[in-house]
């Protein structure tokens, strides 16, 4: 079985550095790969990225040894037995607001008789390895997305949850849910309420020796979330950081070009 980096990382103590991949494009996805990122996810839920997109951007980043998760849509069964079977290996679902919900989303993660997973790893025995069945279920990792009032009320049930590996925060949804749409949704709070119950969120894993994640938006908050203890930490997505590097050339050229016209005008003068 080839190694799982981010199980790899956690067991030298230290916090997996997970990417975002929101654009449906192969090479994007291997530029990415080629980066020192522990994961990184294709977000199917609010990323541009359906199945046909997601095989090849598996393919393109499978020469590195990042690992390949999936946020997928919802909890479906389908999407998340297919997810895996093309070689994924860690799903994050979103919207996990109760115990049964959490055991059904385990249930598809894994083989019987942990679960109710469909055998049949088309992608996964050849990226993987023969002994892909004999590992699976302690090798996918499955993380659980608490991120509505209800899903926030019934905390502790989830991360009790047998089989699963995880809880992942979304910053955005948390806040609609805790503050009843009264703060807009973004990442890296600030709000001494929203702050607590991130917090909450990664004591409450810790107590059920389970893994938190944190969704952040910059470099500093991505510290602040490890040095809050949260095991997985997602930085900037592909969108964001082709938008402010694009966003900072752009400035920069626009910027010095003005000045140089300025200059110039000033020496005629």
């Amino acid at each position: 079985m080839v190694e799982n980096r981010v199980r790899s990382v956690w067991s030298c103590g230290q916090a997996a550095l997970n990417g975002w991949l929101s654009i449906p494009d192969p090479f994007v996805a291997e530029i990415m790969s080629c980066h020192e990122f522990d994961s990184l996810t294709i977000d199917m839920q609010h990323g541009l990225i359906d199945y046909t997109d997601l095989v090849p951007m598996l393919q393109a980043m499978h020469s590195s040894n990042v690992t390949p998760f999936a946020r997928v849509p919802w909890l479906d069964p389908a999407i998340i037995m297919r997810v895996l079977d093309a070689g994924v290996r860690g799903v994050i679902c979103p919207m996990i607001n109760n115990r049964k919900q959490a055991d059904a989303f385990v249930s598809y993660c894994r083989y019987p008789p942990q679960g109710t997973r469909s055998f049949g790893p088309i992608r996964s025995i050849v990226a993987f390895g023969a002994d892909y069945y004999d590992r699976a279920n302690e090798d996918v990792l499955a993380f659980a997305m608490v991120e509505t009032a209800e899903g926030y009320a019934n905390l502790d049930a989830i991360a009790a949850t047998p089989g699963l590996d995880g809880i992942y925060v979304g910053p955005s949804d948390l806040t609609l849910g805790l503050t009843k749409g009264q703060a807009a949704p973004a990442l890296d709070r600030e709000e001494p309420v929203m702050i607590d119950a991130i917090r909450t969120i990664q004591k409450a894993c810790a107590g059920a020796g389970i893994r938190a994640g944190l969704h952040t938006g910059s470099a500093g908050y991505a510290i602040r979330a490890v040095s809050w203890n949260f095991d997985l930490v997602t930085l900037n997505s592909d969108t964001k950081l082709l938008d402010t590097a694009a966003a900072e050339h752009i400035g920069d050229v626009r910027s010095r070009l003005k000045n140089s016209s300025t200059a110039s005008a000033a020496d005629q003068d």
